[in-house]
């Protein structure tokens, strides 16, 4: 009874700002933030645009199936990938009712991908999409996904994966500030972070089964920060961090552990945990280990932990993205040696300040850089 008033108080705070001229979008981050997040698909359908700064009242009209799929040089590949996303769809959904959706998720992703020639597909995306069609229908999921698409998941959506590897090495320097004896494991048993790749790519979706969770964890990454998906995935190992010092340390024992992810976590404390090492120990502070992380990856070791991959994955979900470029790791090198004082991002985490309490506002007060490449001004 006491979560139940608690969470008409908060449903009552999420209406009054939006209802209020202009809209404060730091306290609708604060309130997707904070605990149980935006609580209902209702309310979510108010907040996300807001979160994306999208206008809902200049939607781009529903995409025309027929001509998208036409010489699209990316239909057969979302088309199975969208085949195979039946959990992804409620349980119990009716047949007819499910294959509208799929075929509205096709038209979403080919849209996207037509208007905006620089991103590519990658498969994962499509358990992204498909969040947003389940909680805010076809017409807003178009333009949520296509904001989202050019901002937070720009990275993975590049020709190589350069970019998302450089954000999972992210992975381990996190690990190392809040629990060295377990990073240490990590690396004694060569584990890598391939491990952590769907729970980036996805944003979880693809590896939670209970659609309450994965949303709530929409709230909380449409809120904050791009990397925050990453600093989650490091909350998740360092909550399981006496599993893995109890594991055999080698390769194949960690990697197993690691990527069977538990399905009863308790998410609103792995939430203000994530948040609270955010703030301690943003990515401008970790971005010099996470290069040398790079720097260091011999040829072998990545070797080993693709092959892994690739064996542990359906084969066809690496193959296309993992071509290999030497000289990505000079350029992470350079880039992160250079001064980025013109690019700066400012922060998405406002809404750490009542979650978090004091530490946070010397964080939100400044503006933070972001390897590698990020020269967008996300929320203006």
């Amino acid at each position: 009874a006491d979560f139940d008033a608690k969470k008409k108080r908060k449903v009552a705070e999420i209406y009054q700002v939006l209802n209020s001229e202009p809209i404060d979008v730091a306290a609708l981050r604060r309130m997707a933030i904070s605990e149980g997040g935006l609580l209902t698909d209702e309310i979510r359908c108010k907040v996300w645009p807001k979160l994306l700064s999208v206008n809902t009242d200049d939607l781009p009209p529903p995409p025309a199936g027929k001509e998208l799929r036409e010489d699209n040089k990316d239909y057969q590949q979302v088309l199975l990938d969208v085949q195979r996303s039946l959990r992804r769809f409620p349980p119990g959904m009716p047949d007819e009712q499910r294959e509208g959706l799929q075929e509205d998720l096709i038209d979403i992703i080919l849209h996207v991908l037509k208007r905006n020639p620089q991103l590519h597909y990658y498969q994962g995306y499509h358990d992204i999409v498909v969040t947003f069609l389940l909680v805010v229908g076809d017409r807003l999921a178009t333009a949520l996904v296509e904001k989202l698409s050019t901002h937070h998941l720009r990275d993975f959506m590049d020709p190589t994966m350069d970019n998302t590897k450089h954000i999972l090495n992210y992975l381990m320097p996190i690990i190392d500030q809040m629990n060295p004896e377990v990073h240490d494991f990590m690396q004694s048993a060569e584990v890598g972070t391939i491990f952590a790749l769907s729970w980036l790519i996805t944003w979880f979706g693809h590896v939670l089964s209970d659609f309450r969770h994965v949303v709530r964890l929409y709230d909380f990454f449409l809120a904050c920060h791009p990397l925050m998906p990453i600093y989650f995935a490091a909350v998740i190992v360092l909550y399981r961090g006496q599993e893995v010092l109890d594991c055999e340390c080698d390769m194949a024992s960690v990697h197993h552990l690691l990527s069977q992810i538990p399905q009863d976590l308790p998410y609103e404390k792995l939430i203000s945990k994530a948040g609270d090492i955010f703030v301690r120990f943003p990515p401008s502070k970790l971005a010099k280990e996470a290069a040398q992380q790079q720097a260091e990856r011999t040829a072998a070791f990545t070797f080993k932990d693709f092959e892994l991959a690739a064996m542990q994955q359906r084969p066809d979900t690496l193959r296309r993205r993992f071509r290999e470029r030497p000289q990505a790791e000079e350029r992470t090198k350079s880039i992160l040696s250079k001064p980025r004082t013109n690019r700066l991002v400012k922060l998405a985490v406002v809404g750490l300040t009542v979650a978090l309490g004091a530490a946070a506002l010397a964080v939100v007060k400044s503006a933070l850089e972001w390897a590698p490449k990020f020269e967008l001004q996300l929320f203006p």
